[in-house]
């Protein structure tokens, strides 16, 4: 009778494995098509926001950094994703928390698949990249896809909300590590 392999053993094969199916997927994806730049509105479903100016910015902010990065405009509410050949892969309006970052350099430092924001909505593809006052900073989206505006209930949330698409575009591309780079 053959020896039988004990349980971790087969837990540890099969986990070894997961990582390398999604690290090979990970990959391909970021050699993949990507997504184009958009200046689309939000849709009618969405309650009344404040929004962003109303032309939508063409170019990457002045003094953002180079190389593949994640820029974030507080005063234009906008987000770009740029390549490593300085094309803005996609540009996006945001919903800010009632926390911000200050203006700098930041790095992904985790994400997480879903949770409960700190507003009691569920939100997906959150990528945490700063803290400041011991909140913590993170882009996401609402898995029903509505982009509320911060509660007025004077709660400290550093959620960065986005349209569902743009969450999912995002995602793919802020990997931990990535770079965000933050101006005014």
């Amino acid at each position: 009778m053959p020896a039988r392999l004990p349980s971790w053993a087969w837990v540890t094969g099969l986990t070894v494995g997961a990582i390398a199916a999604v690290t090979v997927l990970a990959v391909q994806a970021d050699r993949g098509p990507q997504p184009t730049a958009t200046s689309a509105k939000p849709s009618a479903s969405v309650p009344a926001q404040p929004t962003p100016s109303a032309s939508v910015p063409a170019r990457v902010p002045d003094g953002s950094g180079t190389g593949r990065r994640i820029v974030y405009s507080l005063d234009e509410k906008r987000v770009w994703l740029v390549d490593a050949s300085e094309a803005t892969r996609r540009t996006f309006t945001v919903w800010p928390g009632t926390v911000s970052p200050d203006p700098g350099t930041y790095t992904v430092s985790s994400r997480n698949e879903a949770t409960t924001g700190s507003d009691g909505v569920q939100i997906e593809h959150i990528i945490y990249f700063a803290a400041k006052s011991g909140v913590s900073v993170a882009f996401s989206n609402a898995v029903d896809g509505a982009s509320p505006p911060p509660a007025d209930s004077g709660a400290r949330t550093g959620g960065v909300r986005m349209r569902k698409a743009d969450g999912s575009a995002l995602w793919a591309f802020g990997t931990v590590g990535t770079t965000v780079t933050v101006v005014r």
